[in-house]
């Protein structure tokens, strides 16, 4: 399944400093990891969120990877607004093991900025 994921300036530092290859754990603050299933959806938070937050360096990246069906399948998907708002909730706990289930490279395919 090929799946987005929003990031601000740090995670995409972080990102590239793994070699696109794993997310980076959650912070204390961040008891979920939200990786959504549409880059139109990924786009809005991008710009919406993330190009408009100091916490984010003023920066929205749009990242694409694909994640192994049968571990992704573990979890339901939510639909949190219009009907193409659909994402998963991942504990931060599962992340160590979502990242190891990443097929090949995270791939940046938009940058927004503020």
């Amino acid at each position: 399944m090929v799946l987005y994921r929003p990031v601000g300036q740090k995670e995409h530092d972080l990102l590239q400093a793994s070699g696109w290859t794993a997310f980076p754990p959650r912070l204390p603050e961040q008891p979920i990891f939200y990786p959504v299933l549409n880059e139109r959806y990924a786009l809005e938070i991008a710009s919406r969120w993330n190009a408009r937050d100091p916490g984010s360096g003023f920066a929205g990246y749009v990242t694409r990877f694909e994640i192994d069906d049968a571990f992704i399948s573990r979890y339901p998907v939510q639909t949190v607004g219009r009907s193409y708002h659909q994402e998963y909730w991942i504990p931060a706990e599962d992340l160590a093991a979502f990242n190891r289930h990443i097929l090949g490279k995270i791939e940046l395919v938009r940058k927004v900025t503020g």
